[in-house]
């Protein structure tokens, strides 16, 4: 089902919402009053059901602006706690897509450290610790690359699953190791050019139902635009030739 025609509904039950984020969507509103998904899925609930006052809708993770994808959110404050417990816990799964320029090793771990910067809305990157900086770990396997090294026009679609939630972590960590993201305008400035969309997707998410008790998962394939629509091995996936996620 597709909300205002361009937002898609993956799941729906009394508990849960899940939905395909659009990119360059805010998840939650801030002071520049563009549009934001909990607004508009509040919205979408206040009038599917006849909800009269203010709809109760937990947001128990978040996306960058500029990335599209799963997303789940709770529709009783139940949910939501034994959602927020899942992800304290580690038990709340989350993999990605990205496309980052360059030729990574063919799978690894990356462990940093990242202190963030509210005056930039960036975070900086430690191979150690430092004072203020919080623990980043993620795995990645990479699933293609394309392009010419000797241009220096590599790029490369990996998977990601997702170890810790930290704040711009999978653009931050990737960029620090010297594969920033195709599109990324806040840690790969140098070579992205401005109007680059960001391509970096949220590709699935496993959980345990906050009330059925029985581990569920969502998937979400990017859109078919470059660089995305590059890679055969993600055309093959959509077209359900092989199993990516």
């Amino acid at each position: 089902m597709n909300i205002n025609g361009d937002m898609k509904v993956l799941y729906e039950d009394n508990h849960l919402l899940v939905v395909e984020k659009p990119v360059n969507m805010l998840t939650q509103g801030d002071a520049t009053g563009d549009a934001d998904l909990l607004s508009v899925l509040k919205q979408y609930i206040k009038e599917k059901y006849d909800k009269p006052g203010n709809v109760y809708l937990g947001l128990v993770h978040r996306l960058d602006r500029p990335v599209g994808g799963v997303m789940v959110f709770a529709r009783t404050s139940k949910a939501a706690s034994r959602l927020s417990d899942q992800i304290r816990k580690g038990t709340f799964g989350k993999v990605y897509l990205a496309v980052v320029r360059g030729r990574p090793p063919k799978s690894g771990r990356l462990q940093h450290y990242l202190r963030k910067d509210n005056a930039t809305n960036t975070v900086r990157c430690f191979d150690t610790p430092m004072e203020g900086a919080k623990e980043a770990v993620l795995e990645y396997e990479l699933l293609e690359s394309l392009g010419v090294p000797q241009n220096g026009g590599v790029l490369s679609l990996v998977k990601v699953n997702l170890i810790t939630g930290r704040p711009h972590q999978i653009r931050a960590q990737f960029a620090f190791e010297g594969f920033p993201l195709y599109g990324d305008q806040k840690y790969g400035k140098e070579v992205n050019r401005p109007g680059q969309q960001l391509a970096l997707w949220s590709a699935k998410i496993k959980l345990v139902h906050p009330t059925l008790k029985e581990e569920i998962a969502f998937k979400s394939f990017p859109p078919d635009c470059y660089p995305w629509n590059q890679f055969e091995v993600l055309q093959s996936a959509k077209s359900g030739v092989n199993k990516l996620l």
